[in-house]
């Protein structure tokens, strides 16, 4: 096999994909029946030729796929990979080095540390801030909860990484009745119970109520104390109040980890910036790579005020890791902050897609995507029957048609079948929504223009 031309062939294969988005629709065109005919099958019993495999999974894969990495599509906050994080992806996975230990890829160990510290420049974080990169927001959320886990047992005596929780002192965990599905998640993962959460009200945009958590903690038990907030709203966009929250936090020695999933990038703009007043005093933030700053998946980021509370959360020992580049001023091993020993260097497309778009190339994007919800809401408000339900703060557009549940469900459904646009539906507030969520690089007004009228057309026609 001549390596060099198969992998430009590969390269190709990908190139034409990405092409094919432009005419194609967005939804997938292969049914379940016919991805699981072109896929299945017994183990062979004897190898084939290496080329011909990549093409046959191409070939068969191209009709199951959806257009997530292009331009309109609006589910689910899933951002498109830019060409420089993708082929940055690509070296990654050619290098092949175990990011976990610097001993094992010194490179790419320096390039995650300089994407570390350019994200919390960006994010206009505390420079002390400490920062690993996970698969997601669902371990962003989990690695900082855990380091803030850590902190709250620790204050009150407790050792939880060498004595675990039994028999540990409880640890209240207080959450916004709107937080994400993966708060609830991460808090099952460190045995803290998703159930045992205490609910603090939100108003009618979803954002905690500050009075409310004031009065939830005053009036509970004292002792080690966690606070979740959030920035971005999954549904509205909405963000938590939180100089309020921390000031409230704060006074109780309680911990304060912000959910930023998409909305903490609000702050590397200066029209949006507004939004997060305050998330800077928070004590841990969770956030993705692969949402606007628009990496190939998987790329969360997890950041920590407190970097000893964060090493002594993940940081291991054992002789025959070599550990540190045997330098005095050796940087902390990859895995001192995350929970995974083996990783890939998802640190290095997040540092190719920064250095080519720059600080201002990323703030335009993000102002960009809103300007893009924005023209949503108003192209769709101007159609009798169609109601735009939240502010539209950010990226996230709320629509309603009819009034109606079965109608909105509809559409939704009626829309994913058109295939101009791919977008899904929700419950807010006890009533059904479409959900449109804007974070794609290359969405251009045309493409919501087209989007628009696909949704009116369908709405006009159910």
């Amino acid at each position: 096999m001549n390596t060099d031309a198969f992998l430009a062939r590969v390269a190709q294969l990908v190139a034409e994909e990405r092409a094919r988005l432009e005419t194609a629709p967005v939804r997938e065109e292969a049914s379940l029946e016919e991805l699981r005919a072109a896929f299945g099958g017994p183990v062979p019993e004897s190898g084939s030729d290496t080329e011909k495999v990549v093409e046959e999974i191409a070939a068969a894969a191209s009709p199951g796929l959806v257009g997530s990495t292009g331009p309109r599509y609006f589910g689910f906050v899933i951002g498109g990979s830019h060409p420089a994080a993708l082929a940055a992806d690509w070296l990654t996975s050619g290098w092949d080095n175990n990011t976990g230990l610097y001993v094992c890829a010194p490179a790419p160990t320096i390039i995650e540390e300089t994407a570390g510290r350019w994200v919390v420049d960006l994010l206009h974080l505390p420079p002390e801030t400490s920062v690993g990169f996970v698969t997601g927001g669902m371990m962003a959320n989990f690695s900082g909860l855990a380091a803030a886990r850590h902190r709250v047992l620790r204050n009150v005596g407790w050792d939880v990484e060498s004595r675990g929780l039994q028999g540990a002192p409880r640890v209240r965990v207080l959450v916004g009745a709107e937080r994400h599905a993966t708060i609830d998640v991460a808090l099952r993962y460190l045995g803290l119970g998703a159930d045992t959460v205490e609910i603090v009200p939100a108003d009618e945009q979803g954002r905690m109520r500050a009075e409310a958590l004031y009065t939830a903690l005053e009036g509970g038990e004292p002792g080690p104390t966690i606070v979740c907030a959030q920035a971005g709203n999954v549904n509205s966009g909405s963000f938590d109040p939180f100089a309020e929250i921390c000031d409230i936090a704060h006074a109780r020695d309680a911990w304060v980890h912000v959910d930023g999933a998409f909305g903490l990038w609000a702050a590397a703009t200066e029209t949006l910036h507004d939004r997060v007043h305050g998330v800077e005093r928070a004590d841990s933030w969770a956030t993705d790579a692969h949402k606007w700053l628009n990496v190939p998946y998987d790329c969360g980021i997890v950041l920590c005020r407190h970097s000893d509370d964060h090493r002594a959360t993940f940081s291991t020992q054992a002789s025959y890791l070599m550990q540190g580049s045997g330098e005095s001023d050796a940087p902390p091993d990859p895995f001192d902050w995350v929970p995974e020993f083996s990783r890939r260097a998802r640190g290095v497309p997040t540092y190719a897609v920064i250095r080519a778009i720059g600080r201002s190339g990323l703030a335009e994007r993000i102002e960009q995507g809103c300007a893009h919800a924005r023209r949503f809401a108003d192209r769709l408000a101007a159609v009798p029957g169609i109601e735009i339900l939240n502010d539209v703060v950010l990226n996230q557009v709320l629509v309603r048609f009819a009034d109606s549940d079965e109608r909105t469900r509809a559409v939704v459904d009626g829309v994913q079948q058109d295939g101009t646009c791919w977008l899904s539906g929700t419950v807010w507030h006890g009533v059904a929504a479409m959900r449109i969520s804007v974070s794609n690089w290359s969405t251009t007004e045309a493409d919501v223009d087209r989007s628009a009228d696909a949704i009116i057309r369908v709405f006009q026609g159910v």
